[in-house]
């Protein structure tokens, strides 16, 4: 495929490096390229098949990508069918648009060089120590990959040369000076205006409401009026840090020794390799280290790994886990010892034992404090879920309230007030007991108390037992609850349109050049201030729709503020601002890159409408 990646894949530390970046690129998604099977197509695009398990793939990638964008709100929305078909229609518009876009860099002929392909490899500084790659942490993975090197370097080409179309899409938007310009001038300018108010409150005042329109305003917004459902629940809450005891020194010995593996440190041997290609090089090599030849030296020479050759053979430290079969398989034990002629995958090996580590296990005595807050979490949940049995079994028996679980579980029983599902107490606050309280199914017939709930657990240490002992429907509230609310509304609104009405008079006369009717009215200009496009002002938007000032003779218009009132605005003059080129260059690196965005999906359209796709059974797998 290529001679340069192919030679250097077949060199043992290298291939360590590269199946670790495998199993990296398997994870964040570059795997659905390498991942076949037998099962129904999920799609067939232009002739390219998208497997099954593609989609698979795919779609736990957009899961694990939702969940981590929506946090705790996401086990709520998972468990709505729609919502999860959509995440799997989305993976599915992302495969296929990922397909088209490698067909269309295949037409256009763009290609990566075997040194990109190197350097994205090296790069990858999740796989550095220090800057370099460590041999050890790869060393151990490789021969449990299920992919080659080939395998990666087609996934990782077609995914740099998609990145070269996106990158030459997203870098060749540009603005022109005079548009700059223009941007900045309609973007940084100022409006002087005055503004006089029409209080709708003093007008609101000074309205008559009759019974007649109450009735009217009630029937025809009865939905204005509705009090939300209502609830009250008694519950019972366990929590493990309640059980937590001191363990005994007995019990804290037994803890040690069933986990004594969490207090040793293996035993880690560190090796030198020389690796060549043929048994006649291999018994070569070995000739000279008999007759005295220096490892290190011969390692620089004539091994043709590059990478522990530049260290003389050293491979650094290896645990047993991490061993390649050919290391553990050689009977290796003592420090200096050198192996024979080693048959590997990539040719033979001559080997050397530099170091070995013994197995150190920590002494109790070093570790007691620990151990012991370990023992009583343990005995404290093991307990705590064998309250848990109890306390369900109790509340599903006496189904009628919660005194058999509080007796069984020695903890009294809450009751809380009235709340909505908007003002849930504070220590019922959790997705998983709103869901089983808002969820309908422990409310009995026509809304009345019903069940107690099962366990509710919740984040690992704590568990609830609820029942809902009393519960309101959502209903219209009676007429005189709300009369005075109806009445106010009505009075606002009469007034709001009493001061437009006399707001639009005054106005059509101040562009006649009169203030009679302004001055009737009692009101007056405020001083003049100086509005800007992002101002917080609820008269902004009004302002900088009006038109120019002419000849010194202000432009007049209508807006409200944010407490209801009618303002007259007079605007004065019109400037042009500046910006600092900080949030210059930033505002036309948003234009752009909103353009290419615009053409990229664009593109994106056009192949799609060209493409012959075809859906398969896989994509309508559940």
């Amino acid at each position: 495929m290529m001679d340069n990646l192919r030679t250097a894949s077949s060199h043992i530390v290298l291939k360590i490096i590269l199946g670790l970046i495998i199993v990296s690129f398997v994870l964040t998604g570059v795997g659905n390229y390498l991942i076949g099977g037998n099962s129904d197509y999920a799609a067939k695009v232009n002739g390219i098949t998208i497997s099954g398990p593609q989609l698979e793939n795919a779609f736990n990638n957009e899961r694990n990508r939702q969940q981590q964008q929506l946090g705790a709100q996401f086990a709520q929305l998972a468990g709505n069918e729609q919502f999860v078909q959509q995440m799997r229609q989305q993976a599915m518009s992302d495969l296929v648009d990922q397909t088209l876009l490698q067909q269309y860099v295949k037409s256009l002929g763009l290609d990566v060089s075997n040194d990109q392909i190197k350097q994205a490899i090296f790069a990858q500084k999740a796989f550095q120590t220090d800057g370099h790659f460590d041999n050890a942490r790869f060393t151990g993975l490789i021969n449990s990959m299920g992919y080659t090197p080939d395998q990666y370097a087609v996934a990782l080409r077609k995914s740099l040369s998609t990145g070269q179309l996106i990158n030459g899409i997203t870098d060749t938007d540009f603005m022109l000076k005079n548009e700059i310009s223009q941007l900045v001038s309609l973007v940084a300018q100022q409006r002087n205006v005055r503004e006089a108010v029409i209080s709708t409150d003093a007008l609101a005042a000074k309205q008559t409401v009759s019974d007649d329109e109450v009735n009217s305003y009630y029937q025809q917004h009865k939905d204005s009026f509705l009090a939300p459902e209502q609830f009250r629940v008694s519950y019972i809450k366990l929590d493990a840090a309640s059980l937590q005891k001191t363990p005994s020194p007995q019990q804290v010995q037994a803890w040690y020794d069933s986990h004594k593996s969490d207090y040793t440190t293996p035993q880690r041997t560190r090796f030198s390799v020389i690796q060549v290609k043929t048994q006649a090089d291999a018994d070569a090599v070995l000739a000279q280290l008999k007759q005295g030849a220096d490892f290190a030296a011969l390692a620089k020479e004539k091994s043709i790994d590059p990478i522990s050759a530049r260290k003389g053979g050293d491979m650094g430290w290896l645990e047993p886990d991490t061993l390649p079969d050919e290391l553990k398989n050689a009977g290796l034990t003592t420090k200096g010892q050198i192996s024979g002629a080693i048959k590997s995958s990539v040719g033979y090996l001559i080997a050397r034992v530099d170091d070995i580590q013994p197995e150190q296990i920590q002494p109790l005595s070093a570790v007691y404090t620990t151990v012991a807050q370990s023992a009583e979490q343990d005995s404290a949940v093991s307990e705590f879920y064998q309250l848990q049995q109890k306390v369900s079994d109790a509340a599903s028996n006496n189904n009628a309230s919660l005194s058999g679980a509080a007796s069984v579980s020695g903890v009294n029983v809450v009751e809380t007030g009235w709340f909505t599902r908007d003002t849930l107490p504070a220590d019922l606050n959790f997705d998983q007991v709103k869901q089983v309280i808002f969820g309908g199914t422990l409310l009995g017939s026509n809304g009345a108390a019903g069940n107690n709930s099962d366990i509710i657990t919740v984040e690992g240490d704590r568990a609830f037992v609820v029942r809902i002992s009393d519960h309101k429907p959502e209903a219209v509230q009676p007429l005189v609850q709300v009369k005075q609310q109806i009445v106010d509304a009505i009075k606002h609104d009469k007034a709001l349109q009493q001061a437009r009405t006399q707001a639009t008079a005054i106005v059509d006369q101040l562009k006649q050049g009169k203030t009679t009717s302004f001055d009737a009215a009692g009101l007056k200009f405020a001083a003049s201030e100086t509005l800007e496009r992002n101002n917080p002002n609820a008269v902004t938007s009004t302002v900088f729709a009006l038109p120019q000032p002419q000849a010194d003779k202000p432009s007049y218009g209508i807006g409200e503020d944010m407490q209801g009132n009618v303002v007259i605005l007079a605007l004065d003059k019109i400037s042009e601002g500046t910006l600092p080129e900080a949030q210059v260059k930033q505002m036309v690196a948003g234009v752009t890159q909103n353009n290419a965005q615009l053409v990229f999906a664009a593109l994106l359209q056009n192949l799609r409408h060209n493409a012959k796709i075809k859906y398969g059974a896989a994509a309508q797998m559940q």
